[in-house]
């Protein structure tokens, strides 16, 4: 008999693990409240439950994939007020630390043990199992849930205990907000002195000066097009404050950090909310007045 794994939270990230889960053989239980997000996952192979408790008493390893605290909170109720019986449950959201505490401490009272595990990666890598997991908590919990965390991810990074993930995924995110920038800013360094947009990337990607994020973003800024979204940049301002918060809780002067973060801000400004976080190149663009031929979303 297949083994069991819920998720609860279907949208880019979920729906990428759920697939790949049932790519490698598992029988996948999940819940979401899109209808929409049911369907294509029932067309993918997971069986859909009508709740995120009808999951926990069908799975005895779950993933929350969750678009907020709310939620979160909301989840960790319902599945403690259920009659599922000591779920090993993974958080892979990003979240505040005192968020994901607290669920701990509702689920934990009821039975559950709750796990801190952020995923490191975009919706494009999450498709190709291109993630890594920064697992924390009760290190004996983990190790039932490597099965499941091996079948979509290409590596976990055990972190200590519980919130260490997230603190990871912060410094990680940090990151990814300045190099995506970073990329972004050296596309339109090159268009503006009249490189061709895809020369830049082909040849800058193989260079001593890619990075993860220009080699995952740049074509897509050589293109001009960020419908293909991995994460968008409504969603990223979540990861923005969370980080800026984070910082301040420290004491740590993020100084390219707090640089980077304002063309993201700039993209709500300029319609490009629902576009790939990769859209900081157009925001740049407009700045610097470069201008391309047939343009996409940003137009230059």
């Amino acid at each position: 008999m297949a083994e069991t794994a819920g998720i609860i939270g279907i949208g880019i990230m979920g729906s990428a693990m759920a697939r790949a889960l049932v790519g490698k053989g598992f029988r996948v239980v999940g819940y979401d409240v899109s209808a929409d997000a049911l369907e294509s996952a029932r067309a993918d192979g997971v069986e859909t439950a009508g709740s995120a408790a009808a999951v926990a008493e069908q799975a005895p390893v779950i993933i929350l994939s969750l678009p907020s605290p709310a939620a979160l909170a909301a989840v960790a109720r319902e599945i403690a007020a259920s009659a599922a019986d000591g779920c090993t449950i993974m958080e892979a959201s990003t979240f505040k630390v005192p968020d994901k505490e607290a669920a701990r401490d509702v689920l934990a009272a009821a039975g559950h043990t709750l796990l801190d595990c952020p995923l490191s990666g975009t919706g494009q890598q999450a498709r190709t199992g291109d993630l890594s997991v920064f697992t924390s908590g009760d290190r004996s919990a983990i190790e039932k849930c490597v099965p499941v965390i091996e079948a979509f991810s290409r590596e976990h990074k055990y972190c200590g205990e519980f919130g260490n993930g997230s603190r990871m995924k912060f410094v990680a995110n940090h990151l990814v907000t300045i190099h995506n920038v970073a990329a972004a800013e050296a596309m339109v360094l090159g268009m503006k002195s009249g490189l061709d947009p895809q020369l830049i990337y082909d040849v800058i990607s193989t260079s001593a000066g890619t990075s993860r994020m220009f080699q995952r973003r740049g074509q897509m800024m050589a293109e001009n097009d960020y419908d293909d979204v991995g994460m968008s940049n409504r969603l990223y301002q979540k990861d923005l404050d969370i980080i800026t918060a984070f910082a301040a809780e420290v004491r740590c002067p993020v100084n390219l950090f707090a640089a980077a973060v304002q063309p993201y801000r700039a993209t709500l400004e300029q319609g490009l909310a629902e576009k790939d976080t990769a859209a900081v190149c157009a925001v740049l663009e407009d700045q610097a007045r470069v201008r391309r031929s047939g343009e996409g979303p940003g137009d230059g």
